[in-house]
């Protein structure tokens, strides 16, 4: 059997075999991956410019990270729900997690992933404030299960799967005057602190202020969902320390695990502690907390406390946009960290650029509500030297330079 016909059947294995999410997957036939590459079984090397979609903060497969893993493996594995049983990697991991959040946001409660990190906020709002409706934003994405679909502000993703939640409405991110919707029956007003999936939209710290100022007034839960901004990606540990705003909730996942499958959401002790009564296990979850991920967690954590990359991003995001700003087809970079969002003439034009990038080894992607624009969030490890050299292929796919 050739190389080619092997590969091919394991196209159609995993076509087959497994449930696919659209119509055109990379196929990359993944062999290993470490560092900001990733290597097919052919051995081509990929550049990882988009860390997993958000994920691979600290880089793929971190020795820290799998030393952690191997060594809470040899202790046990799960052992009971969650919140039954003391654990030492859920202390220790929600402790090392709280020294990096401000003093409010002082009770973790794991869970498996960022859609349910939203569910559970949602939820805990509901409960301590005893009202029924939410406030999102339009443009925004909170997660694909029924809750966080109906709190994330994109239409064509919502449509089929009607009905969804009622009592919430939308309003415009980063538009003041529309605050005046939420009011005294309002239980959450749930927003990303810079939108992602919008194509990394960034609000006046004006306006985070006023959403603060309001929700208080009106006695309304902020949560803050950062599970794609969170964990260093925007040159801090969390996205609203750039805006001097704290939430009452704040919802985690992505790249809390240092690859492996987490959320969280975080409140204070007198929040949270609403879900354990009227009724008793107002949120519960079976492998939420999972002592291997929690070990993950903290060895995450570990690393970015331990290495300059935070604060690093910064510099290492003006030089990449800097590289690529220069270029014709680039109408706008907009950036965060080592979130960028590059907007070109047209989705036809990004579908392409994407494609090109992949061919000479480089993975961009795409933003489901912001088509025109391809997505960068490269691991916070990379190197002003790769960031040159990815920089040099990725021009190279945009066209002539008029």
């Amino acid at each position: 059997m050739t190389d080619k016909t092997h590969h091919h059947l394991r196209e159609t294995k995993f076509k087959e075999l497994l449930a696919q999410t659209n119509d055109g997957p990379f196929l990359i036939d993944v062999e290993k991956a470490e560092g900001i590459y990733i290597w097919d079984k052919d051995g081509k090397r990929y550049t990882d410019m988009i860390s997993g979609v958000g994920v691979n903060n600290i880089g793929h497969s971190h020795p820290k990270v799998i030393n952690a893993i191997k060594e809470q493996l040899n202790r046990h594995m799960h052992v009971m729900v969650y919140g039954e049983f003391i654990q030492d990697s859920q202390l220790t991991a929600a402790e090392r997690l709280s020294k990096h959040l401000p003093e409010q946001l002082n009770c973790t409660y794991f869970v498996n992933s960022g859609t349910e990190a939203n569910e559970g906020a949602l939820k805990l709002a509901k409960r301590f404030t005893g009202r029924t409706e939410v406030i999102a934003c339009k443009a925004s994405y909170h997660g694909s299960t029924h809750g966080s679909l109906s709190a994330t502000g994109n239409e064509t993703k919502k449509n089929s799967f009607r009905p969804l939640l009622p009592d919430i409405h939308f309003v415009q991110f980063n538009v003041e005057a529309e605050l005046s919707k939420i009011t005294k029956k309002t239980a959450a007003f749930i927003l990303e602190p810079i939108q992602g999936d919008a194509g990394v939209r960034i609000p006046s710290k004006d306006y985070l202020k006023a959403v603060r100022k309001r929700c208080s007034e009106t006695g309304t839960l902020l949560i803050f969902d950062e599970v794609q901004t969170g964990i260093g990606r925007c040159g801090s540990m969390f996205a609203f320390e750039h805006f001097d705003v704290v939430p009452d909730i704040l919802t985690l996942g992505k790249a809390l695990g240092g690859g492996m499958p987490v959320g969280a959401f975080v409140s204070s002790k007198e929040i949270m502690h609403s879900l354990t009564s009227n009724p008793m296990l107002g949120h519960i979850t079976t492998f939420g907390g999972h002592p291997v991920i929690c070990a993950a967690v903290d060895a995450c954590l570990e690393v970015l406390e331990t290495e300059d990359w935070i604060h690093k991003c910064e510099e290492k995001g003006a030089l990449l946009e800097q590289l690529l700003a220069g270029h014709s087809s680039v109408k706008e970079i907009r950036r965060k960290g080592l979130l960028f969002a590059i907007e070109l003439e047209s989705a036809e034009k990004v579908q392409q650029v994407v494609e090109k990038c992949l061919e000479k080894g480089v993975i961009s992607f795409w933003f489901l509500s912001n088509p025109e624009s391809f997505r960068l969030a490269p691991p916070l490890s990379i190197s002003l030297e790769e960031i040159r050299d990815t920089a040099i292929l990725i021009k190279s796919t945009l066209g002539k330079n008029t």
